[in-house]
């Protein structure tokens, strides 16, 4: 390879999770090993993107379920957090750098999204500042070692898309979710609670705080394992609730529709919730995690 190929930096590294690649390696291996695989292999996996001391725990639940023997392509789907974005939009980028190993892109997959005509292209200081792509890098080169010279990956930034624009990419990926060498990682934490994220929705009935947090997620997260695009945009109009990677999570569910559409059978599990901390009064916030895996019959 030249040395004239565009990276991406791991930016994050060193402050939202380690920097030294044996102590990473260390650290992913103890989550993983607390972790049964049940559901493998996933062909898509919901999973946090915050710091690992938050979610590393939570994000091994949906890393367990990956086979790295029969995975050659793993799309990265996840929020724009700091550009406004109305589309999705792809890395400028060749190499994605990781304390572990550098991962590739797949610029045929690229190439071939490039003349849908409906990407943008993010700039790499874009690239850089996200974060919601990067946390799950380490997680993914950890869980594909065995294989590692053998699969690349397709990064794409999903922006804040309208419904029929979800509908759109969740077609055009579909064909890429029916192929049992793609995996697909959606990246999303869920409820952001507390006067810093400016939502403090309280169900009373559920008791402390952290209860009705954790009901409402759970609501969101049963209507994701019906795998209901509609139900979906419904609880999120009712509920308005910060899924930060609420369209990556909608795109997925519009590829799984139009997949079943055509008779494929599939189903989603999710395997683990937690909390960053437990809220019980107006002064506290947090942030929820989930993961879960979908698997193909």
């Amino acid at each position: 390879m030249s040395n004239r190929a565009v990276c991406r930096e791991a930016s994050h590294a060193g402050s939202w999770y380690n920097a030294a690649g044996s102590q990473l390696n260390a650290q992913l291996e103890g989550w993983l090993s607390q972790v049964q695989s049940t559901i493998k292999p996933a062909r898509a996996i919901i999973a946090p993107h915050a710091g690992y001391t938050y979610c590393g725990s939570c994000a091994a639940y949906a890393y367990k379920q990956v086979d790295p023997s029969v995975t050659r392509r793993v799309f990265i789907l996840g929020p724009s957090h700091h550009v406004p974005l109305s589309r999705c939009a792809l890395s400028p980028a060749e190499i994605y750098r990781t304390p572990l190993y550098d991962l590739k892109i797949d610029q045929k997959v690229y190439a071939d999204l490039w003349k849908t005509g409906m990407f943008e292209r993010m700039s790499l200081q874009t690239d850089e500042d996200e974060h919601s792509i990067e946390m799950h890098l380490p997680y993914t080169a950890k869980a594909m070692e065995s294989h590692k010279d053998e699969f690349a990956i397709v990064p794409v930034l999903v922006g804040a898309l309208s419904e029929s624009k979800e509908q759109e990419y969740g077609k055009l990926l579909s064909k890429y979710l029916a192929d049992p060498s793609n995996l697909f990682v959606i990246s999303s934490d869920f409820c952001h609670w507390g006067q810093r994220f400016r939502y403090t929705y309280y169900d009373e009935s559920q008791g402390e705080i952290y209860r009705s947090i954790e009901h409402l997620d759970k609501m969101g997260m049963g209507i994701i394992e019906q795998l209901d695009p509609i139900s979906f945009t419904n609880y999120l109009k009712k509920y308005h609730n910060t899924i930060c990677g609420r369209h990556p999570i909608g795109v997925l569910l519009n590829a799984v529709a139009e997949l079943k559409r055509t008779g494929m059978d599939m189903k989603f599990s999710f395997l683990n919730y937690a909390q960053s901390s437990q809220c019980r009064n107006w002064q506290d916030s947090s942030v929820s995690y989930a993961a879960g895996a979908l698997i193909v019959y």
